[in-house]
């Protein structure tokens, strides 16, 4: 591929040449947006194995789909909506959780002192935990807005749903992470 391995080049473009089977522009599309879709599938799936997985069937899907793929939407947003539904797909294979979910790894911030560590670890483990006890939806609208940045417009087109309940389901998120975490303000 022309221009260095083209990770400068535009989604738009990438997909244009990753539809036509240049598995070059393919891998550029991966490590773009594989982090953010991993990162979304683990909060959501909370299991490694299980996420790992699930992001590899999300890479086969758009490999297999971005011929078809048109670009009314953005690539970004047409990723999150694949990574939506293979994590949807993995949550009704499940079988019902019969014991507690291990806590999943967090990282305090590396330059504060023992005592700003741990109090941010706890901090981390606290808005973790209230994460897991909204319904899916909640927690789904909020990860993509407050921790993947997209707009309530990209949220309810990858989710399926207007952005009026976007917006409602994001208020209920953050009023119940709010009451659950009040000893922390």
């Amino acid at each position: 591929m022309a221009g260095g391995a083209g990770e400068d080049l535009p989604d738009a473009a990438l997909a244009r040449r990753a539809a036509l089977r240049d598995r070059t522009a393919f891998r550029v599309i991966a490590d773009r947006h594989g982090p953010a879709l991993y990162r979304y599938a683990y909060r959501m799936l909370e299991d490694a194995g299980d996420t790992e997985d699930c992001l590899q069937e999300v890479l086969v899907a758009a490999w297999r789909g971005l011929p078809a793929f048109r670009g009314e939407a953005a690539l970004r947003t047409w990723l999150f909506a694949l990574t939506i539904n293979q994590v949807r797909t993995f949550l009704r294979r499940r079988p019902p959780p019969t014991e507690p979910v291990d806590e999943l790894p967090l990282a305090a911030p590396e330059r504060a002192g023992p005592e700003q560590q741990a109090l941010a670890g706890d901090l981390l483990g606290a808005l973790d935990r209230a994460l897991r006890e909204l319904p899916l939806a909640q927690r789904s609208t909020w990860l993509l807005v407050e921790v993947e940045g997209l707009s309530y417009a990209e949220v309810a087109a990858v989710r399926g749903t207007t952005v009026d309940a976007v917006r409602g389901q994001l208020h209920r998120a953050r009023r119940s992470l709010e009451t659950k975490l009040e000893g922390w303000r």
